[in-house]
């Protein structure tokens, strides 16, 4: 299972008003679940627990997963309708990139709404594990934009 595969779950979740969720699929075993603090919005953490068999243990990035065993995760969404973009302009490094460490008022992208650039900056200190949007692709009020792990 992959992080996209993930993703579609907790969409699935949000979109039905899902609370917890539970998935096996081949040797591995994943279960979502939103925290109380979640319930009233549905924009709490999601708490991701992978378990796999021995046979699934077959690289480090896997056997380190299941040696944790818990991966609680959060997901920074979109404030706003507009155009995602990774960096203030086109001949710069993006914001941020994946495994790249973020603290709390770091600018981690730009959404162009009616013609005005907003920084959006990070709430969290954590770790980006994925990021959900590609560079110029409209986005919704809600929608997740990156997939942290809270440090």
């Amino acid at each position: 299972m992959n992080i996209k595969e993930i993703k579609e779950m907790i969409n699935l979740m949000n979109e039905n008003g899902l609370v917890e969720l539970e998935v096996e699929k081949e040797d591995m075993r994943i279960r979502l679940k939103k925290t109380a603090s979640g319930l009233e919005g549905m924009n709490g953490p999601i708490v991701i627990e992978r378990q796999g068999v021995a046979s699934a243990v077959a690289n480090a990035n896997t056997a380190e997963l299941v040696a944790k065993n818990v991966i609680k995760t959060v997901e920074i969404k979109a404030p706003m309708v507009g155009t995602f973009y990774r960096a203030p302009n086109p001949e710069v490094p993006a914001y941020v990139e994946v495994g790249q460490t973020i603290e709390p008022g770091q600018v981690i992208c730009i959404i162009e709404a009616m013609k005005l650039m907003n920084e959006i900056k990070s709430e969290i200190r954590g770790k980006i594990l994925e990021i959900l949007v590609d560079n110029a692709e409209p986005v919704e009020f809600g929608q997740p934009l990156f997939l942290i792990e809270p440090l």
